[in-house]
């Protein structure tokens, strides 16, 4: 409780500078989509960026470390893209449900598989487990070719910040224009079941997902690259 003077009189010059209203900051966390379009020519036609805002459930179920879960006894699950749910429970002592890392099933570094991206939309986003309209990999009808997703090998350094990225090409071989209207990061997990003595390889899950603000058209022999990129400012 103050004594004396009241709240109002306080010098604000005695203020921290964390204490100052929230229009004079901004996020320590930023994320944003590049998409760059060739034609068949490999001529750049269009460049498309936009903020990201939308983490899944998924994301935020995976994210919560297994010290969370034990000090409060809560318990989870994440739901795969075929729409199957999968316990995170790390307070069964020797029975916990978990997720290997790195993966061992497959030697794997990283459990990233790919951007995916589709023909729908989604009003809500954190409660996504699948695209709405998934396009297909292939060289048939409303298909593009998924190339192999990179990610940054370090993160960079750029003045006050840090970011890393993860991007993906795709060719559209289909023979006719494809658009784009959603896209997403999806994971290849391995999920742990002892109480069941089941180990499940392979599961995919979708941690991020946006809606294009507007819609983005692969001419045929085109195709389109994926920047997702993450900064960190301190």
């Amino acid at each position: 409780m103050m004594i004396g003077k009241a709240v109002d009189d306080m010098n604000v010059n005695m203020l921290p500078d964390d204490a100052y209203p929230s229009e004079r900051e901004q996020p320590t966390f930023k994320a944003y989509i590049t998409a760059i379009v060739r034609d068949a020519n490999g001529n750049i036609v269009k460049v498309h960026k936009q903020w990201s805002h939308s983490p899944t459930s998924n994301f935020m179920a995976i994210l919560l470390p297994a010290n969370w879960y034990i000090n409060t006894q809560q318990s989870t699950s994440i739901v795969s893209t075929s729409n199957s749910s999968y316990a995170l429970n790390p307070t069964a002592g020797s029975k916990a449900n978990g997720i290997f890392y790195p993966n061992n099933n497959s030697n794997g570094s990283t459990y990233l598989l790919m951007i995916q991206v589709g023909s729908g939309t989604q009003s809500n986003p954190y409660s996504a487990y699948s695209l709405a309209a998934p396009i297909a990999n292939g060289s048939g009808t409303g298909q593009l070719v998924y190339g192999t997703p990179s990610v940054s090998s370090s993160p960079i350094v750029s003045g006050s910040s840090m970011y890393f990225y993860i991007s993906q090409t795709f060719n559209n071989l289909s023979g006719g224009t494809i658009t784009i209207t959603e896209l997403g990061i999806v994971l290849s997990l391995t999920i742990s079941e002892p109480s069941k003595l089941i180990t499940y390889g392979g599961v995919n899950v979708l941690i991020w997902y946006d809606t294009l603000s507007s819609p983005i058209s692969v001419s045929n022999g085109g195709s389109i690259t994926i920047y997702y990129t993450f900064t960190i400012i301190p």
